[in-house]
């Protein structure tokens, strides 16, 4: 495999061996002194080692204390890393949440302020208004895609309710995709981070916005994680499954600037209440909203089915999605991963206050979604 140069917009180098190419980029730009944002667990793999080996040249420092789900004081923590090792730029390396975080991390690193009096929704809402330090993206997983994206997701440091940065600002400068940093992924997050790639592309496609080009990407992004995430996840090694995923992962995170729907609403309420992982979030409720959804939009569910190469139509769809959970190990109900009715009243308030499901194919109210909820446990 070579690495690949393509922009949509985001300039992307893809391909096997791509992550050695970041030092050479960033001696190119006049850059010296990097900061690599990254989680606890990667920090302390031989794949974070191998990584920084590859920064000859450069002034390198970690900061490592992301963890879970990304908090604003995650954030906050980076920042002062930034400003202790006077960085000139980032390199987010990990899954989604660290490269949440990284995003913003030079946000009050150069701004006033917290960094929850930049997020979209503040009633007094701070600009963007100084440039940011230069960004490259290294992912270490296939699921949120958050490497080509324009927001970032950080919790409350005390409610864990998911706030939103969104700005063009944050967009890395450029991402360096290379699946064999995932080849040392466990079964059981190759899984959970494949299903949030999966469910990224088909709720964006099934959204009711009008956005033609986004639903080409989600169709195509469908397509080839239908045929890839079972191998990857069977077969760990396989660099040709671990790329194909790389890349539905990218697709779905493009496809969603169409928006998302119901499943990510449900899926924010189980991470802010259970502390869920996102990608099995989306992986348990994801069947039981699809099939509340496919009444409003059946002929989406023929070409899902269709470029899933599924006989039957769009009947098959689900039951194929339900199949497919059960062989990557994706089992049970949420009551088996530890939600209880005891969550319901707050898990519906959370879903039904969330901005994904105002483009769900049907229009969503409290009822629903405690009715899905229900039916999910």
């Amino acid at each position: 495999m070579t690495v690949q140069s393509f922009a949509f917009p985001t300039p992307i180098k893809f391909g096997a061996g791509a992550r050695k190419l970041v030092a050479q980029h960033l001696i190119d730009q006049g850059l010296q002194r990097p900061l690599i944002v990254t989680d606890r667990a990667l920090a302390a793999l031989p794949v974070m080692a191998e990584f920084v080996s590859h920064l000859n040249g450069l002034v390198v420092a970690v900061y490592s204390g992301v963890h879970g789900n990304p908090t604003c004081s995650q954030v906050m923590e980076g920042a002062e890393a930034f400003k202790a090792h006077n960085a000139d730029c980032v390199i987010g390396f990990g899954g989604g949440a660290a490269l949440d975080v990284a995003k913003v991390v030079g946000i009050p690193a150069t701004h006033p302020g917290d960094i929850l009096e930049y997020v979209w929704d503040h009633p007094q809402v701070r600009p963007i208004s100084q440039p940011l330090p230069y960004f490259v993206a290294v992912p270490t997983t296939s699921g949120t895609g958050s490497e080509v994206g324009r927001s970032s997701v950080v919790s409350e440091n005390d409610t864990h309710l998911k706030r939103v940065v969104f700005s063009a600002h944050i967009l890395a400068k450029t991402v360096f995709a290379d699946p064999e940093l995932t080849l040392g992924l466990p079964a059981h997050v190759t899984a959970a981070t494949g299903m949030d790639a999966l469910t990224h592309n088909i709720e964006s496609y099934l959204s009711p916005a009008y956005h033609p080009l986004c639903d080409g990407i989600a169709l195509e992004g469908v397509r080839i994680a239908a045929a890839a995430l079972r191998t990857a996840v069977h077969e760990p090694s396989n660099l040709q499954a671990r790329s194909d995923m790389m890349m539905a992962s990218m697709m779905g995170a493009i496809a969603f600037q169409k928006d998302l729907g119901a499943v990510h609403s449900c899926a924010h309420a189980l991470g802010a209440v259970c502390d869920l992982h996102h990608g099995l979030a989306n992986a348990l409720m994801i069947d039981t909203v699809l099939v509340w959804n496919q009444v409003a939009v059946p002929h989406k569910f023929d070409e899902l089915a269709h470029v899933c190469k599924l006989e039957g139509g769009g009947k098959a769809f689900v039951p194929w999605l339900r199949e497919l959970k059960q062989d990557i190990g994706i089992s049970g109900r949420l009551a088996d991963h530890g939600v209880h009715s005891e969550h319901l009243p707050r898990l519906v308030e959370i879903a039904t206050a969330d901005m994904c499901h105002q483009t769900n194919p049907r229009p969503c109210t409290a009822e629903d979604f405690e009715n899905l909820f229900k039916a999910a446990l």
